[in-house]
């Protein structure tokens, strides 16, 4: 009994330890559906198309990506609690609410797959609310931990320069804008790790 209620009292602390790599975790469930998706499609040609056409309808299976999405969107709102829980300042709470905003759109992309009229809006707020929740963080620890927040903005700014650059199609984009947010994922999880916060 005494186990259990220690157990259940630790509960608080392993969530903020285990779900600081949630960003981390959302990016290989993307890839992991992302990939099982491709090998129902063998039309799919990186080169020409978006990765959202795996979820539209002249997709096989088009539930195994518009699955992964969701999974993801889940993990994203875990890290987004993360990040509002072990904040110290107002300005990573702001970056916290951003990331929850991005992983309602990310849901959103699943519910309104390519062909849908909403699509193109959701699926572009998504990558804009992602870089800007990661932005604010950057700035909100630029103070404290110099070298880790300057490199979060530089991804910010990767992220919008990469935006208005020609790419051969918008899965080579896509792919570009969420290696640069799992890095800002990685980068996350390091600096929760490193410090004390999560016990």
């Amino acid at each position: 009994m005494f186990i259990f209620i220690d157990y259940i009292m630790r509960l608080p602390s392993l969530f903020l330890r285990y779900s600081s790599f949630s960003g981390v975790l959302a990016s290989i469930t993307f890839w992991v559906f992302t990939i099982i998706s491709i090998t129902h499609n063998s039309w799919f040609d990186l080169s020409r198309h978006a990765f959202s056409d795996l979820g539209g309808p002249q997709a096989s299976d088009p539930w195994i990506y518009n699955t992964g999405l969701v999974v993801s969107a889940i993990f994203i709102e875990f890290l987004s609690i993360n990040m509002i829980i072990s904040s110290n300042n107002k300005t990573s709470v702001i970056s916290g609410s951003y990331l929850s905003i991005a992983g309602v759109f990310l849901v959103l992309v699943a519910i309104y797959p390519a062909g849908t009229k909403p699509h193109t809006f959701v699926s572009t707020w998504f990558f804009i609310q992602a870089f800007i929740a990661a932005l604010i963080y950057g700035l909100s620890i630029i103070r404290e931990r110099p070298f880790m927040g300057l490199a979060i903005v530089l991804i910010f700014i990767a992220g919008l320069l990469g935006s208005m650059a020609s790419w051969p199609s918008t899965a080579f984009l896509e792919t570009y804008e969420i290696l640069l947010l799992t890095i800002f994922s990685i980068i996350y999880a390091y600096i929760l790790t490193s410090t004390h916060r999560i016990g």
